[in-house]
Order: C-alpha cells, then sequence, then structure tokens
C-alpha cells in the first residue's frame, strides 16, 4: 500500500556514516573548477511555434587553477528526439565571441587563457529549439495552451543551459517575454512587467536565493492569481486556471501558512522570498520549486481533501529539505524524499493529532516491507547510481522516513530536533551529503552513529523478530525471548521498548532492551502478572515481529 504522503512527479507515484563502507565514483558530471553564481534567462514564447529562443547570462567564479574550458549541460537537436532539442547560435565571455562545441548534450566553450582563482566573468549563449520535455507546451484540460516547466530531475538541460546537478545552486532570473494574455509566474519576486509591442509582454522574475537547477519553475497560462497571505512579511499566493478559481483559491487557502510556521519553528527559517502554489499540468502530482510548488492541474477539486491536503504539506517540507539544503548528489537523494516524507508526519502529528500520525507511519511501514521483499538488495543510498531513472523508489521516501523516525526514538525528541537544527543551520542555503547529516546528529547527541546510518541506509533488508513472552510469579519477573531471523546472516542492532501492561494502571511501564544478536533472553522485574506485553509499544523501530505470550 502507498503512502498518501509520498511526493508525486509526472514520472512517480502521490507522495513515497561518514562515507559509504564503499568508495564512490561520480558518473553524473559536474564542474568543481566553476562557481556557478547566477543563471538569468532570457526566453521568448510564442502562439505559432512550440520553439524557443533563449538567451542565458551566466555569471562565474573559477575556483581552480588551470580551468581550460567551461562545460554546460544542454541537450542539442538530434534525429532520435525527433528533432527537437536545442541549437547554440553564438557564446561569448565578457563580450568576446569565443568558438563552442555542441554535441553529446554538452555545450563546451574553450576558454582563450587560464583563468586565475577567484577570477568572475560572464558567459552569454544564445540559442534556441523545441524542448522535447523539460518544459510542457499544450493545452491544459480546459483547452488553453500553457507552457510549464517539469525539470526533475534532470530535464533542466531540455531547454535551460546549466549545469545540471543537484551540487550546484545559484541564484537565478527569468525574463520572459510572451503574447499579452499569458501571465508568467517563476522563482522569487516579480521585478517587471511591461508591455512591449506587437501585443506582447515581458515579465521579470529574480530568485535572490541560491537553488539548485532542476528546482527552476516557469509557468506561463491564464491564471487567477491570489493574495492568500503573508508569513513573516512574505507572500503567501495561488495560481490557478481562471476557470478553477473558486475551487482553486478555497483548496489551496490552508494549511501553508500553517505549515510555514511549524517548519520555521521546528527546524529553521523559511529561505525564501515567497511561497506560491501553482495549478499545472506539468506534473501528476507535487514539484516542490524552490518559492513557487507545482501542483497537477487535478489537484483543484474545492474539497480540501485530505490527500491533496497532505501533497501541500510534502512540498511546503521540500523547502526546508531538498531546496534551502540540497543533495549535494543524487546518492543522497533521500535526503529530499525521505526528510519531506517524515517532515510531512511530524506536521501531522502536530496539527491533527497522534492518531493521524501513527496511521501514516504504519501505511508508510507496510510500503516499506512490500518493497524489501520484492527487492532484498536495495539500499536507500545508491551506490554510484547510473540511471536517472532509478533515482527514486518508494523506499527513498518511505524507508528514509522511516530512518529518520527511528533516529528520533535512539536518540530521544529534543537530541533528534536539536540535531536536525544542526544540519540545517549548517548547510542553509547551500548542499551536504548523508556523511553530513550523520555528523550534525553525533556532535548534536554525543553519540557514535555509524551503526545506525550503515545498517539502515547503507545495507538492504529490513528487521526481522520471533520471540515470546511468560509471567515468572516466583520470580516476580516478565522472562522475554527474543530471535532475530534475518537474511543472508546480517543482523540488525536496535533499541526496541517493551511495554508492560498492568489491570488497572492507566499507562504500560516501558523498558528498553537492546538487540544486537540472534537470539536474546531479558528479564524484566514485574509485581503482579502482566495482562499483556508489548514490543515497541510507541511505533519507534521499522520491524517485521511476531511476538505472543507462551505458557
Amino acid at each position: 500500500m502507498r503512502s498518501p504522503f509520498r511526493c508525486t512527479r509526472a514520472r512517480a507515484v502521490l507522495l513515497s556514516a561518514f562515507l559509504s563502507p564503499m568508495a564512490m565514483v561520480d558518473t553524473y558530471p559536474k564542474n568543481p573548477g566553476i562557481d556557478a553564481l547566477n543563471y538569468a534567462f532570457t526566453l521568448e514564447l510564442s502562439d505559432t511555434t512550440d520553439a524557443i529562443a533563449g538567451e542565458l547570462a551566466l555569471d562565474v567564479r573559477f575556483v581552480a587553477a588551470g580551468m581550460r574550458a567551461v562545460r554546460l549541460d544542454l541537450v542539442g537537436t538530434t534525429a532520435a528526439l525527433s528533432g527537437t532539442g536545442m541549437t547554440v547560435s553564438a557564446v561569448t565571455l565578457d563580450g568576446v565571441a569565443l568558438p563552442f562545441t555542441h554535441r553529446d548534450d554538452v555545450l563546451l566553450v574553450p576558454l582563450a587563457s587560464a583563468p586565475t582563482i577567484a577570477q568572475r566573468a560572464q558567459l552569454r549563449v544564445r540559442y534556441r529549439g523545441t524542448p522535447a520535455t523539460g518544459l510542457k507546451i499544450g493545452l491544459n484540460k480546459h483547452g488553453d495552451r500553457t507552457f510549464f516547466s517539469d525539470n526533475w530531475p534532470n530535464k533542466a538541460r531540455h531547454w535551460l543551459p546549466t549545469i545540471d546537478h543537484p551540487y550546484d545552486k545559484a541564484t537565478s532570473e527569468f525574463i520572459v517575454t510572451a503574447p499579452s494574455h499569458y501571465q508568467i509566474v517563476s522563482n522569487g519576486v516579480q521585478v517587471e512587467l511591461t508591455d512591449v509591442p506587437g501585443g506582447r509582454r515581458r515579465t521579470h522574475w529574480k530568485n535572490s536565493v541560491p537553488i539548485a537547477p532542476w528546482l527552476y519553475v516557469l509557468g506561463a497560462a491564464r491564471f487567477a492569481m491570489q493574495r492568500v497571505d503573508t508569513f513573516e512579511g512574505k507572500p503567501i499566493e495561488t495560481w490557478v486556471y481562471p476557470q478553477d478559481r473558486d475551487a482553486g483559491f478555497a483548496d489551496f487557502a490552508t494549511p501553508t501558512k500553517s505549515a510555514l510556521a511549524f517548519y520555521s519553528d521546528y527546524v529553521g527559517p523559511f529561505a525564501y522570498e515567497r511561497l506560491a502554489n501553482i495549478q499545472s499540468n506539468s506534473v501528476s502530482g507535487g514539484m516542490e520549486a524552490a518559492s513557487a510548488i507545482l501542483y497537477s492541474e487535478n489537484s483543484v477539486t474545492g474539497t480540501r481533501s485530505v490527500r491533496w491536503r497532505n501533497v501541500v504539506i510534502h512540498e511546503i517540507a521540500h523547502q526546508w529539505f531538498g531546496n534551502a539544503v540540497t543533495e549535494s548528489d543524487w546518492d543522497d537523494v533521500w535526503l529530499s524524499e525521505g526528510f519531506a516524507t517524515y517532515f510531512t508526519l511530524l506536521y501531522i502529528e502536530h496539527a491533527y493529532g497522534r492518531d493521524e500520525f501513527v496511521r501514516g507511519l504504519e501505511s508508510s511501514r507496510q510500503s516499506v516491507m512490500a518493497y524489501s521483499a520484492s527487492h532484498p538488495d536495495y539500499t536507500i543510498v545508491h551506490k554510484n547510481l547510473a540511471r536517472m531513472e532509478d533515482v527514486t523508489s518508494s523506499q527513498t521516501y518511505q524507508k528514509g522516513s522511516w530512518t529518520l523516525h527511528m533516529l528520533r526514538g535512539v536518540l530521544g525528541d529534543e537530541t533528534f530536533r536539536q540535531g536536525i537544527r544542526t544540519y540545517y543551520a549548517r548547510h542553509f542555503n547551500g548542499s551536504a551529503t548523508t556523511a553530513d547529516f550523520r555528523r550534525a546528529m553525533e556532535d548534536a547527541s554525543g553519540r557514535e552513529l555509524g551503526w545506525f546510518f550503515d545498517q539502515w541506509l547503507y545495507q538492504p533488508d529490513t528487521f526481522r523478530l520471533v520471540g515470546s513472552w511468560r509471567y515468572d510469579a516466583e520470580a516476580k519477573a516478565v522472562r522475554i525471548v527474543l530471535d532475530q531471523t534475518p537474511r543472508a546472516g546480517r543482523v540488525f542492532r536496535m533499541p526496541i521498548e517493551v511495554g508492560v501492561y498492568v489491570a488497572g494502571q492507566a499507562a504500560p511501564t516501558i523498558e528498553r532492551v537492546e538487540v544486537n544478536a540472534t537470539h536474546h533472553e531479558f528479564t524484566i522485574a514485574a509485581s503482579v502478572e502482566p495482562t499483556d506485553v508489548r514490543l515497541d509499544p510507541n511505533l519507534k523501530v521499522l520491524m517485521e515481529a511476531a511476538f505472543a505470550r507462551r505458557r
């Protein structure tokens, strides 16, 4: 059963250590010698063609010696893509025209001389073409022509020249000229709206916070826009099709502000200049673009359904995890999806109560166990991801979420929260690895956590126990037997709570035992015979357990 909290995109379902023991070589190209500072995209959209005309002004800083070329990702025109793709017509560096090559979806610009470290430059690229994907151009459900981005995970390169990798974060601008019946929405704040000759309009959006390329958003459509509220002086907006105005304004009125307040208090400051919820036809669920979230056009129902409410909460959680703190590499994508899934549940616990939180955990556990049974070798942290089609699975969301929940159980609520706040503060508006997260949690707790991270993130499988209990009246004790039944001989280590229930006692007595071998026998003092003894009564451990009384 799939959790209702899993993030959904056109390619997925509705809401799914120091270093790894194995050294990893990244097969997804980085540009470590170049620091992209600001991408300014000037785009022309038309109603007579799906081709777009673009110009990129990229401000860069060179951070390594001996750089002899600038490399950008940009999908070129090929027969394999039915003639779609981008064609580059000119490249300049600080106003000087340069030769370039554009093949195998890489734009390579040789430098006449190696720049010095910290030297800055502006690269301009003029191009045009019809995107095969990344920017969806077509009719929405009302038959109106629209343009909507869909960059996840590496599709920005189909229409935008970028260093298309999650570690590369920069500020951004979209300066879009389109027929004047379109309204344009993007990241950041709108800084210009000007009518130009020919029945066209120029719209300039500027995002002053560094983000990864897959978080860039562009929407061009007829919209009804509502300024819903503000959060800490920052606008909260709703953008929906005008035909869906009343239903959309009602659906998106809540719980955005409440979720922003909760995450800001629990984790740290909201990074962006505004938060917009946007109806679109480029995603089938939610897409957490920074400051401007896209939702399926079918999300607008006017019923404030729990399903879509939870998608909104999930995508807002991403503004902290995935957006403000971004995984440095796709191998660590759980730092985005697992975190957003668990923080959705944390908000639900805060706003709607413990029972709904537990229902979410139980649904998530069913998903994890079912996936593990059919994919016994799957690990949450990828071992050098080779195919972007495999970047996420339901486990990324659900087991990633459960890993955080178990870490909270191991460390306690306050230490867990302090570790989260430390992690967020250290990597705010930057990037992080699983090793960085582990280090923050170890610093907050003063405990070595390699064993925990290794078994839940770098190793496959799930935790299975078979056990029993009996009451020894003479010894006035509960005697417990627990056996692990691991696959491939791999033994888990986990602290597990045991609840001892006694008639007339409002709450059970909780004892914690450490499971770290295949066989254990424990004794818990009990002056009277219990009515029941339960493993993990507060649902803190991801496990399959058969546990019953023996006579």
